[in-house]
């Protein structure tokens, strides 16, 4: 309902705004948001005929490096529409929500690396294979505990969700960097946002709760056929996914907002330090087993 009235409004551009850009804020929002997606895996391979097809849209060996880069053009979006509104209530939110998104990218890379030096690979679909030894209970969140919490802790930064949610803290900036936007643009904001909450889902799933694996799916893939499988792979994943979607929403319930040093001292003072520990543990580990 919220959706098609967004779609539905009447289109209101402010007369002092830069046209281009106020247009390209959320158009490059949502690009960015979607972009994001291309390199998950949704379940195993499966054949058609003597076709082999992989439920991913790109299975690229640099995955990782991929969606790093890509997040960090989430924050161009944000300070453009911002900035391009000419009102300083959205500039505000803008270099608040950059300041934040910024902060928390470092300690969010830095927990994924753990991750790709326990599994020695870049790709995603790579390090979701790697999950499915111990009868599909091989997962990253048992190896890696607090890399996935720095990495969960982190998205909800990233996906500007509460505690988090200073950029657009109505009560104390009206709306945030979209205070100018109305109808579609500020639709694509807010999907936006949403899709990016979906992805992040996707991505925790991904790497430290094994994807598409579950427990016993040897004994599931030799009692069904190839097609059934699958279905099932991909039921699994969802599964997950919308479980840490509904634990996205389940937080937004529960905690308070964090004031703006809080939330900087967080990213800069303990989560960043904490992933450097990490993947320091993780490197004396990896040296002292082989």
């Amino acid at each position: 309902a919220d959706g098609l009235k967004l779609f539905s409004k009447e289109e209101i551009t402010p007369k002092d705004s830069n046209k281009f850009l106020f247009i390209l804020g959320p158009g490059l929002a949502m690009i960015v948001a979607c972009m994001t997606g291309a390199v998950i895996p949704w379940s195993t391979a499966f054949e058609i005929g003597d076709r082999v097809v992989v439920p991913q849209i790109a299975d690229i060996n640099i995955g990782f490096l991929y969606i790093l880069g890509v997040l960090s053009l989430g924050v161009y979006g944000i300070m453009i529409g911002g900035w391009a509104s000419n009102n300083k209530y959205s500039l505000l939110g803008a270099v608040r929500a950059s300041s934040q998104m910024i902060s928390y990218e470092l300690a969010m890379g830095m927990s994924i690396i753990a991750v790709v030096m326990s599994t020695g690979s870049l790709s995603l679909g790579s390090i979701v294979n790697a999950q499915s030894d111990w009868a599909g209970m091989n997962w990253n969140v048992f190896v890696q505990p607090l890399g996935c919490l720095i990495f969960i802790i982190c998205a909800f930064a990233e996906c500007n969700r509460t505690p988090f949610d200073l950029p657009e803290s109505e009560t104390e900036l009206v709306g945030g960097f979209h205070t100018e936007y109305s109808s579609m643009k500020l639709g694509f904001f807010l999907f936006a946002e949403y899709v990016n909450m979906f992805i992040s889902s996707a991505m925790i799933t991904c790497l430290y709760f094994g994807g598409y694996n579950f427990p016993g799916m040897e004994a599931v893939q030799g009692s069904v056929g190839d097609i059934w499988f699958v279905l099932i792979c991909v039921a699994v994943m969802f599964a997950k996914v919308l479980f840490f979607v509904f634990f996205f929403m389940w937080i937004r319930w529960t905690i308070p907002r964090f004031r703006f040093d809080q939330l900087l001292n967080l990213g800069w003072k303990v989560l960043l330090p904490l992933s450097i520990l990490n993947v320091l543990i993780t490197g004396a580990v990896i040296i002292f087993l082989n």
